[in-house]
């Protein structure tokens, strides 16, 4: 199971990689300042956390924290996890290349914000944390309770966050955006 654990470190590691390196040359916010290095501190801040959980799996994570994977069902969930893995990360990196220098690390907008409504927008709007959790559900079936801990804070956090999202987006385009919005799901295609 050593090859689903590097295997999961080398999707966030790639997904954290790319995050870092294509936050250079964001638009800027309107009427906020420094909000750049914060983000970049909080990525980083994930970053090391992912990577240490995964690579030194500290005592906690283990006993009941870690499913058994010496079963066909472990490895079975292991696997179908890692494939979430990787598909919510390939998902994510989708997104943050289609939005572009409109990115930015938390709700706000940006100077010339555009409305992104194609490439993963045209599936929900919020494709970044679709993908997110997705690789974070994946993360959760193939390395255990902790990481389900983590998928259940992260999503409250994301659903909070579309909700400030949503009222920013139909601010700047009060025309466009309740249009879109009918015809797009928030995070989950066909649900919600």
């Amino acid at each position: 199971m050593k090859i689903l654990n590097l295997f999961i470190a080398a999707c966030w590691l790639i997904f954290l990689l790319y995050w870092v390196i294509s936050a250079v040359g964001v638009k800027k916010n309107v009427g906020q300042k420094g909000e750049w290095a914060k983000g970049s501190l909080l990525r980083l801040a994930f970053a090391a956390a992912v990577v240490l959980l995964l690579a030194y799996r500290p005592a906690f994570i283990g006993g009941i924290f870690r499913h058994p994977v010496n079963n066909f069902f472990g490895v079975f969930l292991g696997v179908i996890g890692a494939v979430f893995c990787a598909a919510g990360t390939a998902f994510a990196i989708w997104a943050r290349r289609h939005l572009g220098k409109n990115w930015s690390a938390y709700p706000t907008l940006k100077e010339n914000h555009e409305l992104i409504t194609s490439g993963p927008y045209r599936f929900v709007r919020h494709p970044i944390y679709t993908g997110m959790l997705l690789a974070l559900l994946g993360s959760a079936l193939a390395l255990g309770l902790f990481w389900l801990i983590f998928f259940i804070f992260i999503g409250f956090i994301f659903v909070n966050r579309v909700f400030v999202e949503e009222r920013l987006m139909v601010r700047q385009f009060p025309d466009k955006y309740p249009e879109y919005r009918k015809k797009t799901k928030a995070l989950v295609p066909f649900v919600w």
